[in-house]
């Protein structure tokens, strides 16, 4: 696969051999950016969980401090007076049979769903359409809920999702190339004490096998993700 100029320049960058502490990493992301428009600086995963095992599917959510730096377009399951709460809370698709019917048939313009339980039976048959997307709702991230004022107010407001992938994989997203080193760090700090902290009692061995951070065009950048505690502090020489 031949890389781009842009991509090359960028991964001179990154030294061969080097694991960096969160703080150089993402100084060292934000430099990699050469992209016209501004890029989203993600995090990568490999877990030592096995997924295929229901208590080692790591899932969850996590409200970044500093949002990610694109405001999601939401889509909520609602009738009556739930349907009109979520309007107010600034969802930007709001109905029932009418939008399944539009999902059904491919329509997917949307970053997140949410629904009120009485609906779930009829949002459930949309399975193969979101469930690939990570789209489905679930009330463990709390987008199956009563309340979808709130949950639109948090997905709004920078609350992102995560779930491990059939490989152990876990990706999230922490903010724009835009964003300054500090908060880059603090959004990947709260979204890194989460994913400990939903840790299997079942998994053995290291929980976390590698991780990298990377800009939406640049190189991966390997992330020393042993560093859990005051991320703000250069590395010690």
């Amino acid at each position: 696969m031949k890389r781009s100029k842009n991509y090359r320049a960028a991964a001179e960058l990154v030294t061969p051999g080097k694991v960096y502490a969160p703080l150089e990493a993402v100084r060292v992301a934000k430099q990699t950016a050469k992209a016209k428009y501004d890029e989203t600086v993600e995090v990568a995963m490999r877990l030592g969980v096995d997924p295929r095992k229901a208590d080692q599917a790591v899932r969850g959510t996590v409200n970044l401090p500093h949002g990610t730096g694109k405001t999601a377009r939401v889509l909520v399951f609602a009738n009556g007076d739930k349907a009109e709460a979520a309007r107010e809370a600034g969802a930007d698709h709001v109905g029932s049979d009418d939008l399944l019917e539009k999902v059904q048939g491919g329509w997917l313009d949307f970053d997140a769903v949410v629904a009120t339980p009485d609906l779930m039976g009829k949002v459930g048959r949309l399975g193969k359409v979101l469930g690939p997307r990570g789209l489905m709702p679930n009330p463990k991230t709390g987008t199956v809920t009563m309340d979808v004022a709130k949950a639109v107010t948090d997905i709004k407001g920078g609350k992102i999702e995560f779930r491990v992938d059939k490989h152990a994989n876990l990706h999230f997203i922490i903010g724009k190339a835009s964003f300054d080193e500090t908060k880059l760090v603090e959004n990947y700090a709260a979204a890194l004490e989460e994913i400990l902290r939903l840790k299997p009692a079942s998994s053995k061995g290291r929980y976390i096998e590698k991780a990298t951070v990377s800009t939406t065009m640049g190189p991966g950048i390997p992330l020393d993700f042993s560093k859990t505690r005051n991320l703000l502090e250069e590395e010690q020489a």
